[in-house]
């Protein structure tokens, strides 16, 4: 393909020309690494002492922040890796000896028992339709069941004691302070181009409506458990450093205490920032480490105070302040930067063989059979029965409470029927979960717009197209590839001209045509719009019904549609179903319905 036939349209902005990300971090770590280099030389040695430790601790609070800043996962479970990886160290040193050999076993086997403790926890904690809460409560548990077990491990793990005087890394508390802040630097910097890639705004859509990710197809489930798993090593590493440089280890390193100072710090920071919890954990462990010498009786009432204080005055941490008022200055003084965004461009993406459906495929592109839904006693749907073919609009009609989003929810989500088949393009979906029905070529819209609020609209589209176009996972592309269907709908509702806008601050119209384009975007055969016109205007409504019958025609697309806008619903349909009390009681043309006796009836709530 040509770049003349690539590039599709863009943001309508000129942006300044910038330092590239990967340049610009390359410089700030260089910088920061000449710091590190250069402080001990000026710090005495009770600084530097405590200053391995406070950075060793910062490696931790940089994972901690990843899994809640940035995935949502409240933690408190970090400390527990961080025990595997020191105990690893200190029994294999205590019991084998020192060696370089023995040292890299020891980082070795602490990683793996780290990993394979998160792999357990992940398994219970994040199998489909687990909720936030089963995390944070089973990571809750793990340290007090880490530390009960460090306590009966008797001599062999010193029980309360721990273990001490074991021989390790040669190294002076200087060494050490170069050892672990080029790890510290090289670490937070690897997170930052992460976390501002492509593939680092994956984890923020997980955090703000995972719902929808699973709705575009995304594993979240596996997603969260890779990054929770690499977060368990990031522990582990640093529990390897911290048995190394003390020489010691003791249970309470795996303690729920430590594991809560761990949010603490990262709250006190900035949650969601990277640099405001590493910054933040080095001051509040060295200001700890003063005031306990200076005030050993009031140290943690004057911690617990300032914690307090900045909680309540500053909910999102100190760092985000910083950054507001940067960003102040930066606009009173005319050096705003463009938002990185304001480059991206949308081109044609080449047709996926895996969803491409020529015109007059043969069989439904829909078949429902018997399709039964009950909460308890309670009968929502009954015997369900119908086709729908390609190129078709098909319009679910009906009251509330008929049925019709919870009809439209058993095909998208294979797990929430109690009865019959559905299939999609002659495969049954069985009991599969929504990521896998959009596999299948399902894709749905919900009732409200269902976007990521906080993400840009070409973030938005860019995450749309993660199943089919992976993310760059240490860059940001600059480029969102969508297929004719959704750049019709971006095209034709202005969305081309809004790529840097957060999704938050669009009108309630394009919001829905975002959905509606990220919906598309994943090239489905089964399109399922909820209610798509709710709440628009007129001519709103008029754009939306255009365009959705030249995509059924088009792009030979069988939609599904639940409306209440009778008239809408004659302009577009190619047929429409009415249900009524869990039951389809008419399925006929459009004129045939729209002018029943018996659709009157029902929408007069005079039953039939």
């Amino acid at each position: 393909m040509s770049d003349a036939n690539v590039k599709e349209l863009g943001s309508t902005s000129v942006p300044r020309p910038q330092v590239p990300p990967l340049t610009r971090m390359v410089i700030v770590a260089s910088i920061v690494l000449i710091g590190v280099g250069a402080a001990p030389f000026f710090m005495d040695a009770y600084s530097v002492n405590v200053l391995v430790r406070s950075m060793i601790y910062a490696t931790i609070a940089l994972s901690v922040d990843i899994l809640w800043g940035y995935l949502g996962v409240l933690t408190f479970g970090q400390s527990a890796f961080f025990a595997a990886g020191a105990y690893a160290t200190a029994l294999v040193f205590t019991y084998g000896g020192f060696s370089a050999e023995f040292a890299f076993a020891a980082l070795l086997i602490g990683i793996a028992v780290a990993v394979a403790l998160a792999g357990l926890v992940a398994f219970l904690a994040f199998w489909h339709g687990a909720s936030a809460l089963y995390a944070s409560v089973i990571t809750l548990v793990l340290p007090i069941i880490v530390t009960q077990l460090l306590f009966s491990g008797g001599t062999y793990t010193g029980s309360s004691s721990g273990l001490t005087g074991f021989d390790t890394i040669p190294l002076s508390s200087e060494g050490w302070f170069w050892v672990v802040g080029v790890w510290l630097v090289v670490l937070t910097a690897a997170a930052w181009m992460y976390t501002r890639s492509d593939a680092g705004r994956l984890l923020i859509a997980i955090r703000e409506n995972e719902q929808r990710c699973k709705y575009l197809g995304l594993n979240t489930s596996n997603i969260k458990k890779v990054i929770f798993l690499i977060c368990a090593a990031i522990g582990a590493i640093a529990g390897w450093m911290y048995a190394n440089y003390t020489m010691v280890v003791a249970p309470e390193i795996a303690g729920f205490t430590f594991g809560t100072e761990l949010l603490i710090w990262v709250a006190l920071g900035g949650r969601g920032t990277l640099f405001g919890p590493v910054i933040g954990t080095i001051i509040i462990d060295y200001a700890s480490a003063q005031l306990q010498g200076d005030f050993p009786f009031v140290w943690k009432l004057v911690i617990g105070i300032v914690f307090v204080s900045v909680i309540v005055a500053l909910p999102r941490g100190i760092l985000p302040l910083i950054s507001q008022a940067a960003n102040w200055f930066r606009g009173r003084t005319g050096k705003a930067q463009p938002h990185p965004y304001s480059q991206l461009q949308l081109r044609k993406a080449s047709r996926s063989e895996h969803n491409h459906i020529a015109a007059g495929s043969s069989g439904p592109a829909l078949a429902v059979s018997g399709v039964e839904k009950r909460f308890g006693s309670l009968e929502v749907l009954s015997g369900i029965d119908f086709e729908a073919t390609y190129g078709e609009i098909v319009s679910l009609v009906g009251p509330n409470g008929a049925g019709k989003t919870t009809l439209m929810t058993c095909i998208a989500d294979g797990s929430k029927r109690s009865g019959g088949t559905i299939s999609v393009a002659g495969q049954d979906i069985g009991h599969r979960p929504p990521e896998e029905c959009v596999r299948l070529g399902v894709g749905r819209k919900f009732q409200t717009a269902n976007v990521f609020d906080t993400l840009t609209v070409g973030e938005c589209l860019q995450i749309a197209r993660a199943r089919l176009d992976p993310l760059s996972k240490w860059q940001k592309s600059g480029v969102c590839s969508l297929p004719p269907s959704a750049m019709r709908v971006v095209r034709a509702t202005g969305l081309h001209s809004d790529l840097n806008v957060p999704a938050q601050v669009l009108s309630h119209g394009k919001k829905q045509a975002l959905e509606l384009a990220m919906v598309l975007a994943l090239e489905p055969k089964v399109v399922l719009l909820d209610e798509p016109t709710a709440g628009l205007t007129k001519a709103e409504r008029t754009l939306i019904g255009t365009i959705l019958t030249e995509l059924a025609k088009a792009e030979q697309l069988c939609i599904l549609l639940v409306e209440h806008d009778l008239e809408f619903v004659r302009e577009i349909s190619s047929r429409v179903i009415v249900l009524h009390q869990g039951r389809i009681v008419l399925n006929g043309s459009v004129d045939e319905v729209v002018n029943s006796e018996l659709v009157k009836s029902v929408y007069a709530g005079s039953g039939h």
